[in-house]
């Protein structure tokens, strides 16, 4: 069971967006790999189109490793790891820090 989904509020422990929050908007496990909603924004040139005649430079969020980030508890608001518990059969994922199940 992966400990990072697709919408978790998670905050960014390394690097030069240190300390920001977001949700998750793209999860990509095979480079392990996730793009948070406004955090790491990079420049990016557009060429024109019939859509953006003007182009230009625009800030597109880019990825970051999922070494660098970290769930955020529910009641705490702060950074906490994960454990997988088992209840009622299913496999459900815990915060360590205040002991809620994130869904």
């Amino acid at each position: 069971m992966q400990k990072l989904r697709v919408n978790d509020e998670v905050v960014v422990t390394a690097g030069r967006d240190k300390g920001k929050t977001g949700k998750i908007a793209k999860l990509n496990l095979k480079k392990k790999t996730a793009i948070i909603g406004g955090v790491n924004l990079v420049k990016k040139a557009i060429k024109p189109t019939q859509e953006n005649p003007a182009g230009g430079i625009v800030d597109v969020e880019s990825s970051i490793h999922l070494s660098n980030l970290s769930v955020m508890s529910p009641k705490t608001k702060k950074a906490t790891r994960v454990r997988v518990e088992s209840k009622d059969g299913k496999n459900v994922r815990v915060a360590v820090a205040c002991g809620s199940v994130l869904d």
